[in-house]
Order: C-alpha cells, then structure tokens, then sequence
C-alpha cells in the first residue's frame, strides 16, 4: 500500500511517499488533490503515477511526526484555498457498540418510564441496519444514519487541536476510519483509499435530544496523519486512548471494517453517493465510517488538554490530537445584519 502525507514549512507544501522512517518527496505537487486532478478520467493506476513521481527530497519522519520540524504535517487530504469542496460527512449505527451507547444515552434522556424501557429509534434504525445493511452484490440495502460535518475547514492535522466551541457543552472523541473520495471529471466516485480519523462530537448536547444530533456533529475533527491509498476495508483492528497529564486515563481495543459492522461499504457508499449533489466533478469528499466505542459511553468526560490518539492496524502512525476548550459560554447572538 503507497502511504502519502502532507506538509507545509509556512513557505511552502509538499506532498510525499511514507519510506518508513523516511519521507520521499514528491517535487512536482503541492496537495494529493493536485495530483488526483491530474488523474486521466480512465486511470485507476493512481499509486503508479505517484510512486514515479517520488524522487525528491528525503526527510526523517520522525520530528515532523513529533512536532520537532520546521516542516509539519498537514491533513493527509484537502482542497487547497478552497475548503467548501470538500465535504466532510459520515455514517452512524454501523457498529454494535455504537449502537449500545445511543441506546443508552437516549433512554437516560427519555421523559417518562415508559419511553425509557421502549426500544429508541436509533436502535430501530440499527436493526435495520443488521437485517438489510448487507445486500447481494448488485442489489441495494437499506439507507443507514448519514450526517453532515462541515466542509474542509473543519479538519485539523495530526498534533492540531480538536475545539469545543464557546456554545459547545463537551466534546468527544470518536475514533473511526474515514474514506477518502474524488469525484473524476465524468461525474464517478472514486475511493482514493483510507485514513485514521477522530470524528470528535458534543456528546452532552446531543444525549439531550436524539434531534439536536445534526448540530452535534458541526465541530471540528481530526484526520491522518497518512492516507492509505487502495487499503482494503474488510477486517480492521485499532486502539483508542485518552491521556491526561501523561498518564492513560482510559483505553480500548477497536474492530471495525466490513466484517465487523452492520452495513456493507458497497451499500454505504451507494447511500451517500446516490445524491446527485454529492457527485460534482472535482469535489473531495471525506466520509467517517462510524465508531466502535466511545469514553463518553464509559461516562468519562474529556477536560482541557487531554490527548486523544487513535490508531489502525495498516493505517500508519497514530493519530494523536489534544482537545481545547475555546472558553466563553455561548451567551451572546449572532447578530444579522438585515439589508435595506
């Protein structure tokens, strides 16, 4: 598997090969965009083209990876100057555990006894999920849970911080792998391939009202530090961390991929690209996948500086993000202007 990252020394971006513990420099491109653009229509051979491209500089991976270099690391993927075309977006319910702790926060939630003990329609929407997510080759399954997070703007790199806003109640990590697509000039998805990601969401204000999920979802999330190009989606296993004052706070042991989830990617991505909106040529489109465990689930909340670090077998180096509270409480409007 060809391993790309991004980083940029203030004056300059480049592009490389991950050579563990080298990086190879690719001279002649500035983003993994740049160079997919470059694609012909009816290539597919996208690692070739850039493997002989590789013939730059070397660096030690190392301290960029640390923060000890004057170059560092980008997100692996984005739309240089121009973030909005680039969705970021995601599919929920797609793992049990997931769909454990929306149950349950949902039922904590629930106005009266009664509603507690009834099955929630996040867990309706899970079973629908097991009984139909999975469908022939050729056939289509049913629709999952799908969000919207933002455009590229709202992505950070390797070592950058996850925000919770001013108007935000928590934030939470949420460790997932992300797929990575670039819609060619004929208007066809293309899956560039994979990467770590931490979909970090107000799990506070969502446990109020299973409805305010959508707003939930609008913060920023972490992606990379390496895209994979071509890595398979079948069986993947990770691990996901917080540290607090350098010591592990809480862990766990992470199973995702198609075998491990309720929905096929086929049928995933039928369901996000059968939008005609989602299939404009040129765009990027960064979609999480849906998490295994979450520590909010555990009833751990996240403080100001805690590290979070997500990592996938095959994937590359760890994902690592500290998370930082924006302060001030949300109390004043936005003001709009109105035109005369």
């Amino acid at each position: 598997m060809v391993h790309l990252v991004q980083l940029s020394n203030g004056a300059a971006r480049r592009v490389a090969v991950v050579e563990e513990p080298h990086l190879r420099c690719i001279e002649s491109a500035a983003s993994v965009y740049e160079l997919l653009c470059a694609l012909p229509a009816a290539e597919a051979a996208f690692s070739r083209m850039v493997l002989s491209m590789a013939t730059g500089e070397v660096l030690d991976y190392d301290p960029l990876y640390l923060g000890q270099s004057d170059w560092r690391l980008l997100p692996p993927v984005d739309v240089p100057a121009r973030p909005r075309r680039c969705m970021i977006s995601g599919t929920g319910l797609t793992h049990l555990g997931s769909a454990r702790d929306r149950q349950a926060m949902h039922r904590a939630a629930a106005e009266t006894p009664r509603a507690a003990a009834e099955m929630t329609d996040s867990m309706r929407m899970f079973a629908l999920g097991v009984a139909g997510g999975k469908p022939p080759s050729g056939k289509i399954g049913v629709a999952p849970e799908w969000f919207y997070k933002g455009d590229g703007s709202m992505v950070r790199a390797h070592l950058e911080s996850l925000v919770v806003p001013g108007y935000g109640e928590d934030g939470g990590e949420e460790a997932e792998v992300a797929g990575v697509y670039f819609i060619g000039s004929d208007g066809a998805p293309r899956r560039v391939g994979l990467c770590a990601g931490n979909e970090f969401s107000d799990h506070k204000f969502e446990k109020r009202n299973y409805l305010n999920l959508a707003g939930s979802k609008l913060r920023t999330c972490g992606l990379g530090p390496e895209l994979v190009v071509g890595a398979p989606f079948g069986a993947i296993t990770g691990n996901v961390s917080i540290e607090r004052a350098g010591a592990t706070l809480w862990e766990k042991t992470l199973e995702t991929g198609e075998e491990n989830m309720a929905h096929s990617l086929a049928n995933l991505e039928h369901h996000h690209f059968k939008f005609e909106a989602h299939r404009q040529p040129g765009d990027l489109h960064v979609h999480f996948y849906g998490a295994h465990a979450l520590s909010f689930g555990d009833k751990l909340d996240l403080a100001d500086g805690d590290w979070m670090t997500i990592r996938f077998d095959g994937l590359g180096r760890p994902l690592r993000n500290p998370i930082a509270y924006a302060g001030g409480n949300g109390a004043s409007p936005v003001r709009v202007v109105p035109l005369d």
